[in-house]
């Protein structure tokens, strides 16, 4: 197909709760929702270009189900004929934020709260939609290193722990303190990738962002905040001189092993939300000079492939639901459960989940850059094997896309352990997901670059 002159439009929507709603985690207890610092959004971009459509957004959450992503999808087709495998619609990964996980807690407001994502994510895919106008399309990136670490350390046999289970021998520690450290236990990611949209008249449209950093947090209980996301977003805009109909976008690049944090170097004392202001606003001003040298192209055809993959659930044995059954605090329990008992409610939670899930894994084409979503918490190495193969000139890898189905650790990670390879809803999928996952999105790039 020959490129045609490319149609972009922009979007946000409100996704901020009610006050009241649960912020708890599979994993963290979080509280409920008592001040809301900055709102959530959901962004959104379609380009079409003439024949077909496709749709990239950001969800101003930590992790949303397929269930939610796959309604909402239902809704963008039926009123702009984009198909679901063309949307790309991606939780931020933001922690101070009520979780988008069906069946998580039994809460009304919470229940209330996963009922509306549906049609306010479709919301914005459609307004975007309904937005098109003529446009330029183009890209490029630079290196930010100074704020991605790799959390996971090799550390001395002294600071080894026994994991929730009461096993030792584990190697490697998440977040690991500043003591018995010997190297992190994979690489990071530091490219700030940047897809920019201008108007037909060259103003500023849109700038798309993508960075292989967790989230920043350093927040306040009960607060919510859209992190480093949302910062980015806003900050890109003043530093373009863009105006209201502009919409910023930072999407999450492969950082399920990443964060802010340098444990290599004493600690920072922080104010609240200080970390995630300097993180966002520091990776915009260094954007924004990058954007403004873009060539943008008003000529780019479109495209886009998926295809689910059935892959295993890492379901409990004999041993470890004894374990869980024994450890489990009593229902209802008022008090704030030990590691172990929340573990052991995961263990149990892991019983009921179905012998293999549905994972799917989409890839996006805009002239001759690729866009990989994949619904799991990726870490960095796996980002950069799927950037290493160099199927387009050009890829950027956006993580918890169209679901969650939670940490994605290479066979390697898990022999040695740590909290990412720890069973749970939040770490569910069989040791050989990651190898499976990664050649799929190398497969799915090739199709779409005709190289098969």
């Amino acid at each position: 197909m020959n490129a045609a002159e490319i149609q972009v439009g922009v979007a946000r929507y409100d996704i901020t709760p009610e006050m009241g709603v649960p912020l708890d985690g599979a994993i963290s207890q979080n509280g409920v929702v008592v001040e809301i610092h900055d709102p959530l959004h959901v962004r959104a971009v379609v380009f079409y270009d003439g024949a077909r459509k496709v749709a990239l957004a950001t969800v101003d959450n930590t992790m949303v189900s397929d269930s939610i992503f796959d309604a909402a999808k239902i809704l963008i087709e039926n009123q702009t004929g984009i198909p679901g495998h063309a949307t790309i619609l991606a939780a931020t990964h933001t922690h101070s934020t009520p979780r988008g996980f069906v069946g998580l807690v039994d809460n009304l407001l919470h229940e209330a709260y996963l009922a509306s994502l549906p049609r306010k994510i479709a919301n914005a895919v459609i307004t975007a939609n309904d937005n098109l106008q003529n446009a330029a399309v183009g890209w490029d990136s630079l290196e930010a290193p100074e704020h991605v670490h790799n959390r996971r350390w090799f550390v001395e046999k002294s600071a080894q722990i026994r994991n929730p289970f009461g096993k030792a021998g584990e190697v490697v520690r998440m977040n690991p303190g500043r003591k018995g450290l010997l190297k992190p236990a994979g690489p990071v990611d530091p490219e700030l990738f940047l897809l920019s949209v201008r108007s037909d008249s060259g103003l500023p449209l849109s700038v798309i962002g993508n960075y292989g950093l967790h989230y920043v947090g350093g927040t306040k209980r009960g607060h919510v905040s859209a992190d480093y996301f949302a910062v980015f977003s806003e900050a890109i805009r003043s530093e373009l001189g863009a105006g209201e109909t502009f919409v910023g976008l930072m999407s999450n690049g492969t950082s399920g092993d990443v964060n802010a944090v340098d444990f290599s170097r004493p600690p920072e004392k922080l104010l609240p939300f200080q970390n995630m202001k300097r993180v966002g606003t520091d990776l915009a001003q260094r954007a924004a000079p990058v954007v403004k040298e873009i060539l943008h192209q008003r000529s780019l055809t479109v495209g886009a492939r998926e295809v689910v993959l059935k892959l295993r659930v890492r379901k409990p044995d004999e041993e470890q639901l004894a374990w869980a059954k024994e450890t489990a605090a009593p229902t209802g329990t008022p008090l704030r459960l030990t590691r172990p008992q929340v573990y052991a409610k995961e263990i149990l939670a892991l019983a009921d989940y179905p012998e293999t899930v549905d994972v799917r894994i989409q890839a996006i084409q805009i002239g001759e850059l690729g866009i990989i979503g994949i619904p799991c918490e990726v870490f960095a190495e796996t980002g950069l094997a799927i950037k290493a193969a160099k199927v387009f000139p050009a890829t950027m890898i956006m993580e918890l896309a169209n679901g969650y189905h939670g940490y994605l650790p290479t066979a390697e990670q898990h022999r040695w352990g740590g909290y990412e390879t720890w069973p749970a809803r939040s770490a569910c999928l069989e040791v050989g997901a990651e190898a499976k996952i990664r050649e799929a999105s190398i497969q799915l790039l090739r199709e779409l670059a005709g190289k098969n």
